[in-house]
């Protein structure tokens, strides 16, 4: 399958487009289905592009973006375009009365096209392409000064034309996994666990608490015990060397920069890539 066109449509924290090459060069050489449970932007999926599929994440407004760019990519692109193509004498003005929107449309949980387009265009005029919501789960990220066009028509249409043959869910990462048999391939790229004790990194409400870090290596254990081939991606820390270490489980030390952080100094660090085969 071309990946020429097809590309993840929205920025993600934690995304992997600069660790693809290490993540293909540890895939198993053969798999059946491919589950990615926490599937943010999709870089990966992007990537491979593997014929039966299932993508997750809890998020459930980037889903719903998943789902109208498969089933209806023209009037996706027939909003965004609108939005796009809309006189900007304040881009700032512009860009917080349509976050306003995107909430109102998002606390009646009207799970459209129009939300979705909405998702994307916030998505590449805030601030380091960051989605973060406030206790009452509004998006509250700050416009990045951007006027520039929030998507490619192209990619979207080829993009549709591949997610529509995929199976698109919202849910639990452990629910996503049910359907996982002996020989399909699990990447997992959940929530970074916090750097130190005292941080913590949540990007819905939802949260990913140290807890349900303890939940995803109970899971990536009882999956190795089906048979299946698993990978996991997090930080580089004594945390999930202490979850996934002493199992036989494969860790790999990888130096990555992190463009989402507003500290430049803070952009370099450590990520781990395990595997269970």
């Amino acid at each position: 399958m071309s990946t020429t066109t097809i590309a993840p449509f929205v920025k993600w924290a934690g995304g992997k487009r600069q660790l693809l090459n290490a993540i293909k060069e540890r895939m198993p050489e053969k798999y059946n289905a491919y589950f990615e449970p926490f599937v943010g932007g999709g870089a990966v999926t992007f990537e491979l592009q593997p014929e039966k599929a299932f993508i997750n994440d809890i998020n459930i407004a980037l889903v719903n973006a998943y789902r109208q760019i498969a089933h209806a990519p023209k009037e996706f692109l027939e909003i965004i375009n609108t939005l796009d193509s809309d006189m900007w004498e304040d881009g700032k003005a512009y860009y917080y009365a349509l976050r306003e929107q995107y909430n109102d449309k998002l606390m009646k949980e009207e799970m459209d096209s129009e939300l979705a387009a909405l998702f994307v265009f916030i998505n590449k005029h805030c601030f380091n392409g960051l989605y973060r919501v406030n206790g009452k789960g509004l998006f509250n990220v700050p416009y990045n000064n951007s006027r520039r066009v929030s998507c490619d028509e192209d990619s979207i249409m080829a993009t549709s034309e591949y997610l529509k043959k995929i199976n698109i869910f919202d849910g639990d990462f452990q629910a996503a996994c049910h359907e996982a048999k002996a020989g399909d391939f699990v990447f997992f790229d959940s929530p970074y666990a916090p750097l130190n004790p005292t941080s913590f990194e949540s990007y819905t409400k939802e949260g990913f608490d140290v807890e349900s870090h303890r939940r995803l290596a109970a899971l990536f254990d009882e999956l190795t015990d089906r048979g299946c081939y698993c990978m996991l991606t997090n930080h580089n820390t004594e945390f999930i060397n202490e979850l996934y270490g002493g199992k036989n489980y494969k860790i790999d030390v990888l130096s990555v920069k992190r463009m989402i952080n507003s500290d430049a100094k803070n952009r370099v660090g450590e990520e781990v890539i395990i595997c269970n085969y």
